[in-house]
């Protein structure tokens, strides 16, 4: 049972992939720190974000999907950024091509999620133990 943001695996993938981004962005150089540096790093930021967002609006199946299109579009947006990055020669190919890979998975579990939001209703939670609880579970 969901008990919070942090259980889902699409939160835990995003969250690692920004801290990910945080620590490799140190090393751009210091022109960098108002355009790229800070645009990747709040991009990458925002699709956690936006996930745990959404994650507490998931009893309304239509706010849920949108913030959850927020975080795949956030997403998109870092992938662009470490575009960049490569192209600017600020992260390697083996890098950027890791980074996005992993952030089309997010993509990938994003997107199901908001095919069958009713799978992450709360009340379908609270139904769920009540259930169990009858049956003896």
């Amino acid at each position: 049972m969901l008990r919070g943001h942090r259980d889902l695996k699409v939160y835990q993938l995003a969250y690692k992939l920004a801290m990910q981004i945080f620590t490799r962005s140190k090393s751009f150089p210091q022109d960098e720190k108002y355009s790229l540096t800070s645009q990747i790093r709040r991009s990458s930021r925002s699709v956690a974000a936006n996930i745990a967002e959404g994650f507490r609006k998931r009893q309304y199946a239509s706010m849920f999907a949108s913030k959850l299109a927020d975080a795949d579009a956030e997403a998109t947006e870092t992938q662009v950024w470490l575009d960049f990055a490569l192209d600017c020669g600020y992260l390697s190919a083996e890098s950027v091509e890791e980074l996005t890979a992993e952030y089309e998975r997010v993509g990938r579990m994003l997107s199901s999620m908001i095919s069958t939001p009713e799978k992450f209703a709360p009340r379908q939670e609270a139904e769920a133990g009540s259930s169990k609880r009858s049956a003896g579970i």
